[in-house]
Parts: C-alpha cells; structure tokens; sequence
C-alpha cells in the first residue's frame, strides 16, 4: 500500500482527521498553512439573517415545511468566524451560532469558496436544502440533504450531507477551517444541539446556504 493509498485508508475509516488528510495526502507534499483572516472579510451580519429567515419562512410555509426553525450558512464570512446559525422562525431570534467548513473546491488552499454542483467538483453548493432523514455513517451521526435549486439539485447524488467532525473546532479561529467535499461541517459538540432541533416531530427543517 502506498503513501498516499495509506492517507486514503485511515481517512475512510475515520482515523485521519479533515486537515491532516488535505495536507500529507494532497499530492504527498508539503503544503503552505490556510490563510490567516484578513481585513475586509466579512463577519456576520444579523440583520442580513433576519432578511434571509424571513424569506426562507415564506417559502417554508408555501410548500409544507416546518415554520418553526430553520438553518442557515452565510459563506461570505470568513471560515474562521460563525457563519452557521440555527434560526427561531416564529420568534425571529437567532438561536446559536457556530463554525462551518465548506467545500475544498478546485484548490483547497484558497479561503474563498467555490460553488458548484457538478459531481465530484468537492464544492459547496449554494441554494435551498430540505434536511432528510437521520442515519450513522462513516462521520457518525449525519443527515441527508435535498437540494431545492438548481444550484443544488445534486446535492443527494453528491453525498452532501450535515454531519460533525472533530476539525472543526468550537471557537472562533484566526486561521481558516479545514475543508469539506461539499458538506457542511460543524463542530460535533456543537452539532448535538443541533440535532434536538432537527429531532423534534414535526415536518421537514430547511437549510439555507448563500453567499
């Protein structure tokens, strides 16, 4: 078994975390460190949340999903700060706030993301998601994804789906995040309070991503 055959292994086994594989598996070289934050990246802006929730509660509520709660990503931000809200629709109050990774893309080294939806691009896909059903996969505990756009209609076919990792960490970092194949990652602590949310009877929660 080669080097790199090895990385792949520990990997999709779940013993190599995110980072350490992007950086001794990709093309088994060193690699320079994700950038530091900088001035002029975004952070996020609750006013720009409350527009979004209110917008994505319509939609909720025109075709059948739940009114209550709601996800949502903003990846203008920079990848080190909290862009991942879970959002109260009825009381328009953001609930919690926390990391998320998002896809590798084209070049895993450069912080800003790259969207797509084409198969195998290893990019985050923005749009309308309906979170499915719960299952344990080879990161634990995740859930199926459904993309409602055109810019995410393959996300199931992708294997996009909302799970934990032990890469992301809990609090906010100077430096950028580890990188996804177009999953929105959090951090596990984090994604238990998630999940009592997403647990809850009652119908279909939507994600929203937008940039």
């Amino acid at each position: 078994m080669t080097f790199l055959e090895r990385c792949r292994y520990l990997f999709f086994v779940g013993l190599l975390p995110v980072g350490l594989f992007l950086s001794a598996c990709e093309e088994n070289k060193k690699t320079p460190a994700i950038p530091q934050r900088e001035a002029g990246y975004a952070v996020l802006d609750p006013q720009r949340v409350h527009k979004k929730a209110a917008q994505l509660q319509q939609y909720a509520a025109a075709h059948g999903y739940n009114t209550q709660y709601a996800l949502l990503i903003d990846f203008r931000v920079f990848s080190g700060n909290p862009r991942f809200v879970c959002y109260d629709l009825r009381r328009r109050r953001i609930l919690s706030k926390g990391l998320v990774c998002h896809g590798q893309g084209p070049d895993y080294r450069v912080e800003k993301p790259v969207f797509s939806n084409v198969n195998g691009s290893r990019c985050s896909s923005l749009g309308r998601y309906r979170i499915g059903g719960k299952y344990n996969g080879r990161f634990g505990t995740a859930y199926k994804l459904y993309g409602l756009d055109s810019s995410n209609s393959r996300a199931f076919e992708r294997f996009v789906v909302l799970h934990g990792h032990a890469c992301v960490p809990e609090e906010a970092q100077l430096q950028g995040l580890c990188r996804s194949d177009g999953c929105p990652t959090l951090n596990p602590a984090y994604f238990e309070t998630v999940q009592t949310y997403l647990d809850k009877p009652g119908k279909p929660v939507l994600l929203w991503i937008y940039h």
